[in-house]
């Protein structure tokens, strides 16, 4: 997992296994926001395998499954999370580059 960090508040990665979350709570991460779809990839780990290594590592978490551009919904979404996640909140799709795009409309 390499891990890139945008700000402060967000950093982002590829994708993450369940067992990889223990880890990024002692890094510090408060919450994981997922804008990868399931089933995307054959044996990529669903987002309720890592919800629920989260919620047993005391992360919160958010799913906002992304295919193709954001929509407006998707990034009032993203943007509503933002607002109410502690934070830093790690953002994970296949390659990162998802998150850190709806990241970018924060500055909008």
């Amino acid at each position: 997992m390499t891990i890139r960090q945008i700000d402060n508040n967000f950093a982002v990665t590829g994708q993450i296994r369940a067992d990889q979350v223990p880890e990024l709570a002692a890094a510090g991460y408060a919450a994981i926001l997922c804008a990868r779809p399931d089933n995307e990839d054959p044996g990529q780990p669903s987002f309720a395998e890592i919800a629920l290594a989260a919620e047993q590592a005391g992360l919160s978490v958010v799913h906002i499954p992304i295919s193709g551009p954001a929509t407006p919904e998707q990034i009032a979404r993203f943007q509503a999370a933002m607002a109410d996640l502690p934070g830093p909140v790690l953002g994970y799709c296949r390659s990162g580059g998802r998150a850190a795009n709806l990241y970018a409309t924060l500055a909008k």
